[in-house]
């Protein structure tokens, strides 16, 4: 008898599991996927006179024509289309994207017939990085309702005493179902020119981010955050231990800490790219600690990962498990992107009255 009510459960979980909603017991789950991907230099064919992107046109370095351009969209749509689907059955509810050149490409994006179905809509701004690369956010119209919306400024000087222009942060506010949310995109400043002589940069990104959360916590102190980007620094870097003061374990959480789960992953030796035979966990997201509700009554974090299917590979030579690059060594490979995407599930307990919606 126990055993025959061990099947059932086993089958009904597997059964609303394809639905996007988990079951226990006779309790049921809604589950919206969260998600971060660097889609390494998105960018049109045009020649933009004011950014540095000749090499991404069809007479550039890159020889980068429209055949190259569309095969890029299809391959990042269909990645897209898949993250958390193996929980869901559907695509992630809210994307941060970096490294996308204009709301150009992102329209192309949405409206690939891998995508257009889902219905995302875009938010955006134009950011003053020399190469032209900006960070955006897709969202379900369904699942998301955004509400507000600002692009913040990271100011550097480089050691010439001039700008040195770089990557906005987006923050976007807005209702995920019924629940207040905010969701902020990161891509702070590389590690070229070297890991030590680059962090101050990245502590200013971290510091900005901060400045960020402490000014939506100033206004609502149990604010759910969700902060996400290529933060070209790993968890346990000064940027995120030292400046943001995130921690990699919920039993040592207080009111207004951020938790950040990808430590955890980092620790056990997962990475999101790898470079000279090591791996790096720059992808990541990390959020206030609001976030963690044992009560399951609204939205709380369930687990995270970075999405690593065979596909995502390069499946031989030295670079064999390492992301399936667009370009290798100057080369067109065809591949993805650089980056593994990461993505977190939010879960909260749906009540007998509430109307069922996977965010299509």
């Amino acid at each position: 008898m126990k055993s025959m009510k061990t099947f059932r459960i086993i089958l009904i979980l597997a059964i609303l599991s394809q639905l996007g909603t988990v079951a226990q017991d006779s309790r049921q789950y809604q589950i919206r996927t969260i998600a971060f991907y660097n889609v390494e230099n998105l960018f049109d064919t045009t020649n933009d006179s004011l950014t540095f992107d000749d090499d991404r046109t069809p007479t550039g370095k890159d020889q980068w024509t429209e055949e190259r351009y569309w095969h890029k969209v299809d391959h990042i749509a269909k990645v897209i289309s898949e993250i958390g689907s193996s929980i869901t059955a559907t695509s992630p509810d809210i994307v941060g994207l970096c490294e996308v050149e204009n709301r150009q490409v992102l329209e192309d994006l949405i409206h690939h017939p891998k995508l257009e179905h889902k219905d995302y809509g875009i938010v955006h701004f134009d950011s003053p990085d020399e190469r032209g690369i900006d960070v955006a956010l897709l969202y379900k119209k369904a699942a998301f309702l955004p509400t507000t919306s600002a692009s913040h400024r990271l100011l550097l000087i480089n050691n010439n005493d001039k700008r040195d222009y770089t990557r906005d942060q987006l923050i976007v506010g807005g209702l995920l179902d019924d629940e207040e949310i905010h969701i902020i995109v990161n891509h702070w400043p590389s590690r070229s020119g070297g890991e030590a002589r680059s962090q101050p940069n990245r502590i200013a990104a971290a510091k900005l981010n901060k400045h960020i959360i402490d000014s939506v916590q100033r206004i609502n102190d149990i604010a759910k955050i969700i902060s996400m980007g290529d933060l070209n620094d790993d968890p346990v870097d000064d940027s995120l231990k030292k400046i943001l003061k995130t921690k990699g374990k919920q039993k040592n959480l207080e009111a207004g800490d951020l938790f950040n789960p990808m430590e955890k992953l980092f620790r056990k030796g997962i990475g999101s790219l790898a470079y000279r035979d090591k791996w790096n966990l720059f992808d990541q997201i990390f959020f206030t600690s609001h976030l963690i509700n044992t009560e399951k009554n609204s939205y709380s974090y369930w687990k995270a990962g970075v999405f690593t299917k065979p596909y995502l590979m390069t499946t031989k030579g030295q670079y064999r498990g390492y992301p399936y690059r667009t370009y290798s060594g100057g080369n067109y490979t065809g591949g993805y992107s650089d980056h593994f995407p990461v993505y977190l599930y939010l879960i909260k307990e749906k009540l007998p009255t509430d109307h069922f919606t996977n965010g299509e």
